[in-house]
């Protein structure tokens, strides 16, 4: 095993968008286990909008990467030497491993994956935290009724995908929101969605909500918020009484806080249609993932739920991918392979 492991930190703090100079690639010394630990060769490392927010000083849900530090992720791996009972050389884990090429980590921290019963990088996406993220948003907060109609951005992502064909099978219309025309096909034809609006073609709040009150002719009673802007700014009007907003992030925001909503508009809208805007951070509730891996893995493994994944190549790429993907250029969940 070498001795030495790559590493990206974060280097600056981006002012507004963010750059790839606020990274940056360093070589350092692999740390040697210490009792109840071990070192973890990453395979691929997972790549989320999240990650935007940690690289601010604000005060936030988690504590922000600090100028030097390796940057935070998910990602799978296999061990290569151990401390611990619980881990033997050559089994496979999951766990924040950062963007990095080596992890030395608590045994307690990481839960064992066997390849056999379904790839890796599922773990990172359609059985992992996104996939996780969009069962539990919806089932918790959105409270889905057949028969009634789902609105969804970012429709062919992870979350945005899951949501909608969990949606679909519960009974409901689903519009999903997508950028460019491709997506938005593969919104339709591939996950089961019965409308995608292309918000590209749609340059404005008001021409994406009037094409929104034509895709939902009885209103919309859940939306699944997960980008804010314009989107929001379009769905607020057609929400439904007594709608449904879980509210789990919010891209569009994450470089800049630009918009035309203010605090009164959307409060108001809250008040008048008696809304229910739930915000959570999944992380909170992951004493209901065996309950998700049961109920979501056998229709992973039966074809009844279809995922996509977007693999770029190499830990050094990792900056680049990060900063297309929060420009909307991934097609499903994006991952980087580092062996």
């Amino acid at each position: 095993m070498s001795d030495q492991m790559q590493r990206i930190v974060l280097a600056s703090r981006p002012e507004t968008q963010a750059s790839e100079d606020n990274f940056r690639l360093e070589v350092a010394g692999l740390p040697q286990p210490g009792d109840g630990e071990v070192i973890v060769k990453v395979h691929y490392m997972s790549l989320d909008p999240y990650m935007r927010g940690r690289m601010n000083a604000g005060k936030s849900y988690a504590a922000p990467v600090e100028i030097g530090d390796t940057m935070t992720a998910g990602g799978v791996g296999e061990v290569m030497a151990s401390n611990s009972p619980d881990f033997v050389p050559g089994d496979f884990a999951l766990g924040m491993f950062g963007w990095a090429s080596h992890a030395c980590i608590r045994a307690s921290e990481i839960r064992k994956l066997d390849p056999q019963m379904a790839p890796l990088t599922t773990a990172l996406g359609v059985l992992g935290m996104p996939g996780f993220t969009a069962w539990h948003g919806l089932q918790a907060y959105g409270r889905p009724k057949a028969g009634e109609t789902l609105v969804v951005a970012a429709a062919t992502g992870p979350v945005g995908s899951m949501v909608g064909q969990l949606a679909k099978q519960a009974g409901l219309r689903v519009v999903g929101i997508a950028g460019g025309e491709d997506k938005c096909k593969l919104a339709v034809e591939t996950f089961g969605f019965d409308s995608c609006l292309d918000h590209r073609a749609l340059g404005s709040a008001e021409a994406l909500s009037a094409a929104l009150a034509a895709a939902c002719p009885e209103g919309i009673d859940i939306y699944y918020e997960n980008v804010g802007g314009k989107v929001l700014e379009a769905v607020l009007p057609l929400m439904n009484s007594f709608g449904r907003i879980p509210v789990c992030g919010m891209i569009a925001w994450y470089n800049s806080a630009e918009t035309e909503l203010t605090a009164p508009a959307i409060w108001r809208s809250v008040l008048t249609k008696f809304l229910s805007v739930n915000g959570f951070i999944i992380f909170n509730h992951y004493d209901r993932y065996p309950e998700f891996l049961q109920q979501v893995a056998p229709k992973i493994a039966s074809g009844e739920i279809k995922y996509l994944e977007d693999i770029a190549e190499g830990l050094e790429n990792a900056p680049k991918t990060f900063l297309s993907m929060m420009q909307g250029g991934n097609t499903g969940k994006q991952i980087v392979k580092l062996v």
